[in-house]
């Protein structure tokens, strides 16, 4: 019950951590494009990376912190519904260049991400 618990709590602040991100992308940015889902999908996809690698490779943390973190914490940060559903309204609108420009900028940001928090996990690691 105790990790049940701890990926509760984790999936809790992930959702806000996603919240203020999204609405300071909105203001930054605009909405022309959904920059915060990117970002967000991107910023999820670096820490996966890095996470698994640690929890996996070292044994600088459990299994319960690695649960409460990549099951909790990214599932209530990243946003792959939202990418769906926004590219999704981008093709019906037949915006296809924004819709395209979408899937290609998160498929390519989000794989680059996972390389890039692996590689940093490797490299503070040595592992």
């Amino acid at each position: 019950m105790s990790r049940f618990l701890w990926i509760c709590l984790g999936g809790a602040a992930g959702t806000g951590a996603r919240y203020l991100l999204t609405g300071w992308t909105l203001a930054w940015l605009g909405p022309g494009f959904p920059w915060g889902t990117l970002a967000v999908n991107t910023l999820g996809s670096f820490a996966i990376g890095a996470i698994m690698h640690v929890a996996l490779a070292t044994r600088m943390m459990g299994p319960t912190l690695r649960l409460t973190l990549t099951t909790g914490v990214l599932g209530g940060f990243t946003t792959y519904s939202a990418f769906n559903y926004e590219t999704l309204q981008y093709l019906r609108e037949s915006n296809w260049g924004i819709g395209l420009a979408n899937v290609a900028a998160t498929v390519l940001l989000c794989l680059a991400a996972g390389v890039a928090g692996l590689g940093l996990a490797r490299w503070l690691t040595g592992a």
